[in-house]
């Protein structure tokens, strides 16, 4: 039994006649008539009442009718949700993003314009580290990710799209002694506390950082706390537990308690970028790939 055999028995079934059947499908009456009667002969049993004039559906036929109108209602409507997934407009897409460059830019501007071109489609967002991301990425459970690039190699299956590249300040609590100083430099802050980041969370930085505060003078930076996230970073300045290195990015969302200084000799860019799959074929993937590149160049 194939999808025309039901098409033509429900055009059969609805005209209760053959030759306004075949004209409503627009083929030839005894090429219908020819169907109908194999589908008779797969199913076993007769699912009209040939009269003088025209046809009569048969109990089981009106029985067979309601099915068949069904499955055809089902196959059409699956067959336009697989067209919309086909064209970017339906379906789900799974990114990730760093919550501290969230609050400005590229990643909400993207989430809101995609979210306006795109209502039927699912969006998953995955707050997480630049490494749990390269991780998702790389392994298929996320689509794509907002993710710092210099945390370790990104491998030759990964594309990228770079979106900004920001730098490193000092975070104090308003009225610090440090906030006075003019041109503050790395060996200013020998004496500072500081709320640092567990090596853990991103190895390679943590040995970079630590390796230009070294260069700079800052041989042995006194770390009282350590944090997982800038926000947590963040509220410990705040409440005066010691000062912190930051994006750049903080500056969107810094705490009124907190200021936000230049290092001058820090130099540590921190490359941003858009990271997938390369061998990722969604169209949906491809869609906000267009959405982030439009806001990209427009920000340049």
């Amino acid at each position: 039994m194939e999808l025309r055999h039901l098409r033509y028995f429900v055009a059969v079934g609805e005209e209760q006649h053959f030759g306004r059947g075949a004209e409503r499908l627009r083929v030839a009456q005894p090429a219908l008539s020819r169907q109908i009667h194999n589908l008779e002969q797969e199913i076993g049993f007769k699912l009209f009442e040939r009269l003088s004039r025209g046809v009569k559906l048969s109990a089981a036929g009106r029985s067979f009718l309601d099915g068949a109108r069904r499955i055809l209602r089902e196959v059409g409507e699956a067959t336009a949700r697989a067209k919309l997934v086909a064209s970017g407009q339906m379906g789900t897409l799974r990114v990730g993003f760093v919550e501290s460059m969230s609050w400005h830019g590229a990643i909400p501007d993207s989430f809101v314009s995609f979210r306006e071109h795109r209502p039927n489609v699912e969006l998953q967002l995955k707050p997480l580290s630049s490494v749990e991301q390269i991780e998702a990425v790389q392994s298929g459970r996320l689509d794509a990710g907002f993710v710092f690039t210099p945390i370790g190699r990104i491998g030759r299956e990964v594309a990228q799209l770079e979106i900004d590249v920001l730098s490193l300040m000092l975070a104090a609590p308003k009225g610090h002694p440090l906030a006075k100083v003019k041109n503050l430099r790395l060996r200013d802050l020998g004496d500072a506390h500081f709320v640092w980041f567990p090596r853990r969370e991103s190895p390679l930085f943590y040995d970079r950082l630590m390796h230009e505060c070294f260069r700079g003078g800052l041989k042995s930076p006194h770390i009282v706390q350590e944090a997982v996230n800038e926000a947590t970073i963040l509220s410990l300045v705040s409440c005066r537990m010691g000062v912190a290195f930051v994006t750049s990015a903080t500056r969107w969302r810094c705490p009124a308690s907190v200021t936000l200084l230049p290092v001058i000799d820090l130099n540590l860019p921190l490359p941003f970028a858009l990271i997938w799959r390369k061998d990722n074929a969604s169209p949906l993937l491809e869609s906000f790939l267009s959405e982030v590149r439009s806001i990209a160049k427009s920000g340049d």
